[in-house]
């Protein structure tokens, strides 16, 4: 495994005069009870079963949770992108980690400290707000998936996937290029099996739904695939 390695805070300077809360200067600004870590391609953040004491926001990069079985079976609940908390539970009290949190490029994560998270949630009305926000779209994404899973053949579970990976529709996201994600992620992400991936992927690549050379690129017409009954 690489070593951790900290990054130094940009220093940010603001007006008295801005009422406006900004979360990035907030996450940007020095403290104790906060710091940048930047971590390697396949360098764990956390690992199942580590003392739950942070919460964490992706600044950039991307971050895969994933959950252990007790028989051994591993299973992708969640890949990251720039913006997103993780490691919320510790807000709840949950005294250990659920799940794992891998990075799957060079990622740079801001951990606070529970107590300082607490802090200022209770202190800065704007961050709160952003913070809820994140946190009723997570729950609402963790529904939608449900419902995928549930009801939706595993070749649309896949399209919509890739096209949640590429952040399509996300207000201010452009990124439709993805980095090198394995097949055998994609399929722990869509509950199937690899040789299913492979043969949707280059279904999607024949119709021009995807380019997929090593990096995928996502194309708009990949939504027909999830929109068609």
């Amino acid at each position: 495994m690489r070593q951790k390695r900290t990054a130094r805070p940009k220093p940010v300077v603001q007006s008295k005069q801005d009422a406006t809360f900004d979360v990035q200067s907030f996450l940007e600004s020095a403290g104790a009870a906060r710091k940048f870590v930047t971590y390697g391609r396949a360098d764990v953040i956390f690992s199942q079963g580590d003392p739950c004491g942070a919460v964490m926001y992706l600044q950039q990069g991307r971050v895969k949770l994933s959950v252990l079985s007790h028989t051994g079976k591993e299973a992708v609940v969640a890949v990251l992108g720039p913006g997103d908390f993780f490691g919320e539970g510790a807000l709840a009290d949950q005294p250990v980690r659920i799940g794992t949190a891998t990075a799957m490029m060079e990622s740079t994560v801001l951990v606070i400290d529970k107590d300082e998270m607490i802090r200022v949630l209770h202190e800065q009305h704007a961050f709160s707000d952003r913070f809820i926000a994140h946190m009723l779209a997570r729950n609402i994404r963790v529904e939608a998936d449900l419902v995928d899973q549930l009801f939706n053949s595993s070749e649309k579970r896949l399209a919509r996937t890739l096209l949640l990976l590429a952040r399509y529709g996300k207000k201010g996201s452009h990124e439709r290029v993805l980095p090198k994600v394995s097949q055998e992620t994609l399929a722990e992400i869509v509950g199937t099996t690899r040789s299913r991936v492979n043969f949707f992927m280059n279904k999607f690549k024949k119709l021009g739904f995807i380019d997929y050379n090593g990096d995928i690129t996502i194309h708009s017409s990949l939504l027909s695939v999830v929109l068609h009954d």
